[in-house]
């Protein structure tokens, strides 16, 4: 079931014209801007897009511009786990590592219990904050890490919020989540945020 929705949604993806995504990203970022828990975060992970993924490029220039540290991931792929590694730039300091995602270059760490908050990639979200990753795991490993205390907050367009998704014990729900449209809480505690009801 899962192939199918990731195939599902990969086309509705490849169906969004270049200057309708780039709208949507602005109008999700804008929103994700305004939001407490990036206001008061001092160590922002993002993810760095691939064609398909809403850019967050703007939350990661504003992040900069507020003083915040910027992380970025880098996969250990023996390992099978994400490293979060401190990028100061979107033009250097970066490789393109396999499935085309580029990556910092960068080799130390930051410790995943000074990360604040931590914006999650996905195919698909639902209503409860669980997400239609790529298949590898390597997110799910990550927000399971013991010492995260992060906000996690997904980041996708209207277009990737179903309704109900297909989720084992060891699949990940994040925080929040925020589109193009609405920001979705999760009625899980956030560190540094508000404690609300599922769907508000």
């Amino acid at each position: 079931m899962k192939r199918q929705l990731r195939q599902d949604m990969k086309a509705t993806l490849a169906d969004l014209a270049v200057d309708v995504a780039a709208d949507k990203s602005r109008r999700a970022c804008d929103m994700l801007l305004a939001l407490k828990e990036f206001r008061e975060a001092g160590v922002v992970m993002t993810y760095l897009p691939i064609p398909g993924e809403l850019d967050a490029t703007p939350i990661v220039l504003a992040a900069w511009s507020a003083g915040k540290t910027v992380l970025a991931p880098k996969v250990d792929w023996p390992a099978r786990r994400i490293l979060p590694i401190p990028i100061r730039s979107l033009e250097s300091g970066l490789v393109v590592g396999r499935h085309g995602i580029r990556e910092p270059q960068g080799i130390h760490p930051w410790p995943v219990g000074g990360i604040d908050l931590v914006l999650v990639p996905a195919l698909a979200y639902d209503h409860r904050g669980y997400r239609l990753g790529r298949g590898a795991g390597l997110y799910d490993r990550f927000l399971a890490e013991p010492g995260l205390r992060a906000a996690t907050c997904g980041l996708a367009f209207g277009e990737q919020l179903l309704q109900e998704l297909p989720a084992a014990a060891h699949d990940r729900p994040v925080d929040m989540l925020v589109t193009d449209a609405e920001v979705l809480r999760f009625g899980r505690q956030i560190p540094g945020g508000t404690d609300c009801p599922p769907g508000h």
